[in-house]
């Protein structure tokens, strides 16, 4: 099995669980980014993500980012293919609050749990991944 993250740059945060318990590897930003309110961007986290051919990284907002920071995963649950290594996964953060909020690059934005997943038996999926973000159709 392989399964493992792959610091892209040095502002690259090595994700980690903080219990033996925890599900999610906390995910940091890389980057210092203000959102405005109201604005979506998108959040740098200098890694990629190796795993296998049946595996699948979901993204999970942290319970503390809506009420604390003001801020919430666009997409609610991110999805990155096993066929994304070795492009940068990043986060889409909408800021839900009336002022502007900075995330610091090293803060924790999110969680990553793997999954793995079944195919319907007449699978016929015969495509190849050209890209990173969005590169499986119109964003």
């Amino acid at each position: 099995m392989t399964r493992q993250f792959k610091q892209l740059n040095e502002n690259a945060t090595k994700p980690d669980r903080a219990t033996e318990g925890s599900a999610g590897y906390d995910i940091a930003a890389s980057e210092t980014v203000t959102i405005q309110p109201g604005q979506i961007k998108l959040v740098s986290t200098g890694l990629a993500a190796e795993m296998d051919k049946d595996d699948v990284m979901l993204f999970i907002d942290r319970s503390s980012n809506p009420l604390k920071r003001g801020i919430v995963l666009s997409n609610s649950l991110g999805v990155i293919d096993h066929d994304y290594f070795p492009n940068e996964f990043k986060g889409m953060f909408t800021n839900i609050s009336d002022k502007p909020v900075t995330i610091e690059a090293g803060q924790r934005i999110m969680q990553a749990v793997f999954v793995k997943y079944g195919l319907v038996d007449d699978d016929n999926a015969s495509g190849k991944r050209t890209g990173g973000f969005g590169s499986t159709g119109e964003i």
